[in-house]
């Protein structure tokens, strides 16, 4: 099997040498590149090809001061472009901010919690970075009561299972706008980027796993956006949604 192509994400020196001296050291990671502030890992995940990326939650920036941008900021304005990177994170700090933060962004993919040490041990990383390659998801047990507040969220909202930027989309194609208009509307570097996150959209509403177009798939996720409601077609066109009882009934009548 192929390494692990991680960018490293740390603002405190030592430790990311620490960190790329044990990753490399296991065989299974390749760290392709580093950067010490959130505005490095932008910039270089949108030029590196990676698997994933590996960062802190708390990024310090001289430059920037107290409006440093953190690495849940960072990972928001790195998927803007490139839909769901993976992203593990990782944090000694023991701070609500930072978790606020995480749960605001609507990032639910990976996130993992280490508060108790300084120091972290490749052993406990690389299965992580392995999970998140492969779309698996983890939240540290120590934090589970509160992201199931997040998760409740899911289950009442189609809208919720979007990430901000998912979001932003979806609200802008309802209002008609075409890939390049959106493109241009949120200053996005790649039009393409636009049609990566309408996949994504339409995975997390179920639309993708119906034989139909780019258009009705369009027209449909509109639907459901307008509505704030989940609504499956059956196969003659008929669109459905779940009542109290929770079975499907025709959404016009």
């Amino acid at each position: 099997m192929s390494s692990i192509k991680v960018l490293l994400v740390d603002d405190h020196g030592p430790l990311r040498k620490a960190l790329r001296e044990g990753l490399e050291a296991t065989g299974s990671v390749q760290v392709v590149e580093e950067a010490a502030t959130g505005r490095e890992a932008v910039a270089k995940a949108l030029e590196l090809d990676m698997d994933v990326i590996l960062m802190d939650v708390q990024l310090q920036d001289p430059q920037v001061g107290r409006n440093a941008m953190s690495g849940v900021a960072a990972a928001v304005a790195i998927r803007r472009e490139r839909p769901r990177m993976p992203v593990v994170f990782y944090s000694i700090q023991d701070d609500d901010e930072y978790y606020r933060e995480f749960r605001a962004a609507g990032i639910l993919t990976h996130y993992a919690y280490v508060r108790k040490s300084n120091y972290l041990l490749p052993s406990m990383l690389v299965p992580l970075l392995k999970d998140a390659v492969n779309g698996r998801s983890l939240v540290d047990p120590e934090i589970e009561d509160r992201v199931q507040e997040v998760r409740d969220l899911d289950e009442q909202s189609p809208l919720a299972l979007l990430e901000p930027n998912e979001l932003r989309v979806a609200e802008l194609m309802a209002q008609g706008m075409t890939n390049e208009q959106i493109a241009a509307r949120l200053n996005l570097h790649d039009k393409r980027a636009v049609s990566r996150t309408n996949g994504r959209i339409y995975a997390a509403w179920g639309l993708s796993e119906n034989a139909v177009d780019d258009k009705v798939a369009r027209a449909r996720a509109t639907l459901i956006y307008l509505q704030n409601r989940l609504i499956m077609w059956d196969e003659q066109g008929t669109p459905l949604v779940q009542d109290r009882r929770g079975e499907w009934v025709p959404l016009f009548k």
